[in-house]
């Protein structure tokens, strides 16, 4: 007990970190007290001195005087230590200077006053400072491995996060404006195709920045504009939000609800999506206009069937609405969705609305044309009883007297004249099955009644005039027949039947041909436009005169031609084989001032049977700096696939390769279609030449697809989104590639 302060107790210290340097070893050793006396300083108060922060000099020397502290033993400090301190006080206090400065003058102050420096106080020093670089790490008690992946996934959160920081609202500096003024901008924005735009000035300028409350006409114009684009999810998204802000829709809002179903790409969800809102408004006893009730009727043309049509068309009349000829074309309009039986459905509907009294116009001549173009006339015995009948023997209406003279006062009295009756006998009349037309309808004529032996041929009058209507087609002067399916009774007495109508051109003659259809649109008072000579190129009969006479009636009405009137003719020449008549339009293009595109040269292609006019089209293209695209590639490949002429096929690819078109699955099919063997191939049976191309073709296509781009499809919304999705990844080519690689290989497997 009587000893003084030992070494061991200053290691102790040491190791737990509180000395630092040769200033602080000494002070503490000042600090000391024998341990046989009476400490000045407990234990706690030490434990506080070496937990502060600061060097434990420094915080000694705030609780000790140098100046009156004696070393064990009882004697005082020495004098370099007492001037140490003192030369501190003089210059500043020790509570003001940093750490790294004060131990800095400290020191130099130290070496100043010793005039004798021993060596052992450098060791001292340097082993005081050794493993006090490790204290920053001391809270770190975990290390964690990293990934280029984990990094990528960082950084691309941490773009996100500077994304959304963009994109938050902020306050707006510029002028008010109302939102009249909104609505006026986003319905200019919308017509002229910015749908994009206008969303964004809504949602982001209005909404967010100058948070405006909106009214129903921002709204309907932006479900409007929606609805022309088939925007389906956006346009029920702002009529949601427009019943949660209290806003009461209109019949225009209602309106273009049933405009984007109906223009929607996914009909199924459309259709699904237009009959709940139907059921709301049927549940609320809301009463529709003739407007909407016309965007419900073409919802139901284009999406649903022909039935459907005549339900909402039947609720028309029953509702008191007075049925014009735009409710008549909606109704063409469903008619057409049916492909076998369109074209005769398309006819009873006409010839219903001329018995009413109502004018056609020019787009309801245009679905004739599309009818005629798209649809058959289904069953002839059906087709013959209800479109060959005597006029006095229809169940359909009759014309009002006056006829298309007094047109106005028939569309006053429309309402009136029709009724569910009519409605009904009409859909009877369109859905008549084949074994109820014997029995559902009355007997014709004796002369006109066909015979059971002959039931398509025969007549009363010479033998020179027994025809049937298929003859109609090719030879219409033959005969002397003017016959016009779209007049009511004006079938000749000779047509006793209809025959085999397959083509398009069989079905225009039903109208009475070219001219017998230019005709009837005359004495409505009507000029053919741009679309309706397109859909006559492509319903006449290739290589006929009336083919020949369609630019005729171009210059006669005064039309400007398009490039889509001259693509459809060219197409049409080179279907049949005639690349060099193709091609001779092409100086009529040069003469009206058209420019090619490449729809153009796709149907030139068509007519590229022979390898080196294939390979002929596509210089002449990279000599015109135009790049061929899928289309025109698939085209040619069709063509090479007919010959089963492989090196023709390697060329067209290599020139595919080297303009870096992408690939798409017309393509692949193709191409897998022509990598496979024959089903009877035995390799070890004879030696085949034409296996032997093959097997270079082969050899070829798999290198071929590993570097050649996948075709990527877009959304038909994407355009339209104001941002795009978070969390669609952008795949890259090379990943597109190796997986359309993948997918062929094991598909051949």
């Amino acid at each position: 007990m009587g000893r003084g302060f030992h070494v061991a107790d200053c290691a102790c210290v040491k190791s737990a970190g509180g000395l630092r340097g040769r200033e602080d070893f000494i002070i503490f050793l000042t600090c000391a007290r024998p341990w046989r006396k009476k400490p000045e300083l407990d234990l706690m108060r030490f434990a506080q001195l070496f937990s502060r922060f600061r060097p434990v000099g420094l915080s000694a020397l705030q609780h000790l005087d140098p100046l009156r502290v004696k070393w064990a033993g009882g004697r005082e400090g020495p004098t370099w230590l007492r001037a140490a301190w003192l030369t501190r006080a003089c210059s500043s206090s020790p509570l003001q200077l940093p750490i790294g400065q004060g131990n800095q003058k400290n020191a130099s102050s130290l070496s100043s006053d010793l005039s004798q420096p021993s060596p052992t106080a450098t060791q001292e020093e340097e082993e005081g400072s050794f493993g006090t670089l490790s204290s920053k790490y001391s809270s770190r008690r975990m290390f964690r491995k990293s990934t280029a992946q984990l990094y990528n996934l960082r950084l691309r959160e941490q773009s996100a996060e500077d994304e959304e920081r963009e994109l938050e609202p902020k306050s707006w500096r510029g002028r008010k404006n109302t939102p009249y003024w909104y609505f006026l901008q986003c319905k200019h924005l919308i017509r002229e195709g910015k749908l994009a735009e206008a969303l964004d000035l809504f949602e982001r300028q209005m909404l967010k920045e100058e948070r405006l409350q909106p009214l129903e006409c921002n709204y309907t114009v932006l479900i409007g504009g929606c609805g022309r684009a088939g925007y389906l999810k956006k346009a029920f998204r702002l009529y949601n939000d427009m019943k949660k802000r209290d806003l009461e829709p209109t019949d225009a809002t209602y309106t273009a609800l049933f405009n984007v179903c109906a223009e929607s790409p996914w009909k199924d969800s459309a259709l699904q999506s237009a009959l709940k809102l139907r059921q709301q408004l049927q549940a609320r006893n809301f009463q529709l206009n003739l407007k909407t009730y016309h965007a419900l009727l073409k919802m139901a043309a284009l999406c649903a069937d022909l039935r459907m049509c005549l339900d909402v068309f039947k609720e028309i009349v029953q509702k008191g609405h007075a049925v014009t000829e735009e409710t008549f074309s909606y109704l063409l309009m469903g008619c057409i969705q049916d492909k076998k039986t369109g074209f005769r459905y398309t006819l009873q509907v006409w010839r219903q609305m001329l018995s009413l009294g109502l004018q056609p116009s020019q787009h309801g001549y245009n679905l004739l044309l599309g009818a005629a173009r798209d649809c058959g006339l289904g069953d002839p015995e059906v087709a013959s009883a209800l479109l060959l009948r005597p006029r006095e023997e229809m169940v359909l209406l009759q014309p009002r007297a006056g006829g298309f003279r007094t047109r106005k006062r028939a569309q006053a009295q429309v309402g009136d004249g029709m009724s569910i009756k009519h409605v009904e006998a009409l859909e009877r009349q369109l859905f008549l099955e084949p074994s109820q037309v014997v029995e559902g309808l009355p007997e014709p004529r004796e002369a006109r009644a066909p015979s059971k032996a002959q039931p398509e041929v025969d007549t009363k009058t010479e033998p020179d005039h027994m025809v049937t209507l298929t003859s109609l087609a090719s030879e219409p002067s033959r005969w002397g027949l003017e016959a016009n399916l779209l007049t009511l009774g004006a079938v000749p007495p000779a047509v006793v039947s209809f025959g085999t109508v397959t083509t398009p051109a069989d079905r225009l003659a039903l109208m009475g041909g070219l001219e017998g259809f230019l005709g009837k649109m005359a004495e409505h008072g009507l000029k053919p436009n741009i679309k309706t000579l397109t859909l006559l190129a492509e319903v006449v009969e290739p290589g006929s005169p009336a083919e020949s006479s369609l630019l005729t009636v171009l210059d006669t009405h005064q039309v400007e031609a398009d490039v889509t009137f001259f693509n459809t003719l060219m197409r049409k020449k080179s279907k049949l084989g005639d690349l060099e008549g193709a091609k001779a339009l092409l100086p009529l293009l040069a003469r009206r001032g058209i420019i090619p595109n490449l729809q153009t040269f796709c149907n030139l292609a068509i007519g590229c049977r022979r390898p080196r006019d294939g390979l002929q089209l596509l210089a002449d293209m990279k000599k015109s700096q135009m790049t061929p695209n899928t289309h025109i590639y698939s085209t040619l490949i069709n063509a090479a696939l007919k010959k089963l002429d492989y090196t023709y096929l390697i060329d067209i690819l290599k020139d595919m390769r080297q303009n870096r078109v992408p690939v798409n699955e017309v393509v692949i099919r193709q191409l897998e279609f022509a990598a496979q063997y024959p089903p009877t191939f035995d390799r070890y049976k004879e030696k085949n030449t034409y296996l032997e191309k093959i097997d270079g073709f082969r050899a070829y296509y798999k290198q071929w697809l590993k570097s050649m781009p996948a075709e990527e499809t877009p959304h038909p919304w994407q355009k339209f989104r104001i941002r795009p999705m978070g969390d669609q990844e952008s795949t890259t080519e090379a990943d597109m590639d190796r997986s359309l690689g993948g997918w062929l290989s094991s598909k051949r497997q």
